[in-house]
């Protein structure tokens, strides 16, 4: 198995992006968004994630992390799409939902080919993890997160994005505390 666009040092920070099957925009929603807000919070609290930048778009993820020492990034973010898959589906049961039909059959037929009981699949296997080796490249995917939802046309500027950490760095109220990269980073040679 390849492990290009996995996280397999505990010690590195990574440029992680989760997206839903699909690509289903399915972050259209408060309840939704507020979901993976909310999960986010409790892996920082509970299950030492460490978050440096993060974006949430329709139907993606893209965050800059780490697992704190003593806890592997792979296993927080199996453990979130786990649990947000069974968030997701439960909200979408339970709360005004137009799209409710159409999200159903497009999740459970994304997990008709596996031989495990799953009824839905919310997001794609795994996730795509680039280790951060260089300042360059970490500012580079900084400044790549904050400038998705103006590159989507969703606002005009990055910091004007709710589900973003580019309030943080503009200092504004923001929906997730976060470690705030320095100018400078001490990186994984």
């Amino acid at each position: 198995m390849s492990t290009k666009y996995k996280a397999i040092s505990n010690d590195n920070a990574y440029f992680v992006t989760v997206t839903t099957v699909n690509w289903v925009d399915l972050f259209t929603r408060q309840n939704h968004r507020m979901t993976i807000i909310d999960s986010l919070k409790y892996c920082q609290k509970q299950k030492g994630l460490e978050i440096y930048a993060y974006v949430l778009m329709p139907s993606h993820l893209h965050m800059l992390c780490r697992g704190k020492e003593g806890f592997a990034l792979s296993d927080i973010m199996r453990d979130f799409k786990k649990f947000t898959s069974k968030r997701l589906i439960q909200n979408i049961n339970e709360e005004s939902e137009s799209r409710r039909e159409w999200l159903l059959e497009i999740f459970s037929k994304a997990c008709e080919h596996l031989s495990r009981g799953q009824e839905y699949k919310v997001w794609q296997d795994g996730y795509h993890a680039e280790a951060l080796y260089t300042n360059k490249f970490v500012f580079q995917k900084l400044n790549y997160i904050h400038a998705n939802p103006v590159k989507d046309r969703i606002v005009e500027k990055p910091e004007d994005y709710m589900f973003s950490s580019a309030r943080n760095y503009a200092d504004l109220d923001s929906l997730i505390e976060i470690e705030l990269i320095p100018h400078e980073i001490k990186t994984v040679r």
